[in-house]
């Protein structure tokens, strides 16, 4: 699916694969590569990058809606950091991280308004871990009261299949 656009906006974007945030001007040239997970890899001036589908607008296509209502606690509210992992999918096999079990720790910090996240990859040399690192940082700091998101990849306990969900073991075809 190549497919040739101009940014309607400003567009935050993610290099492949180092995850580093840069911009796309508004008004350029991109081509969409691919639309997988809510995301969006394209090529803007030989650089491939990273859209987040909740800025999908910016490229001419429809946004997914991540919204959170703040309730006016000043508390980060744990459900919502869950629903912002479970909206991060694997770039390879659309499944949410949460259901392929890669999010190993969640500890919520309310004084420093900090999410702390422990994930692995489904392998160690996974070229796509920077840009997963960052799309569960730019999801979670979505959520209402969270000024930063540190995630560590950890590969202890390695990552087996036994971690996935029941529905993303039959989703992926790995029930036999």
């Amino acid at each position: 699916m190549q497919k040739m656009v101009v940014t309607q906006r400003e567009c935050p974007a993610r290099r492949v694969p180092s995850g580093e945030p840069t911009t796309i001007p508004e008004g350029q040239f991109i081509t969409i590569n691919q639309a997988l997970g809510g995301n969006y890899t394209v090529t803007f001036q030989g650089n491939m990058l990273r859209i987040d589908g909740t800025d999908a607008d910016a490229i001419g296509q429809e946004p997914e809606v991540l919204a959170f209502l703040d309730d006016g606690s000043g508390q980060i509210i744990a459900e919502q950091v869950w629903q912002a992992l479970d909206s991060v999918y694997d770039p390879e096999i659309p499944i949410s991280l949460v259901s392929l079990g890669l999010i190993y720790d969640v500890t919520l910090d309310q004084s420093a308004k900090q999410v702390n996240i422990q994930m692995t990859l489904t392998a160690p040399g996974c070229g796509m871990g920077p840009v997963l690192v960052s799309d569960v940082k730019y999801r979670v700091e979505k959520v209402p009261n969270v000024d930063l998101a540190k995630v560590e990849l950890v590969f202890d306990p390695p990552w087996s299949r036994d971690m996935m969900s029941e529905e993303a073991q039959l989703e992926a075809g790995l029930f036999f």
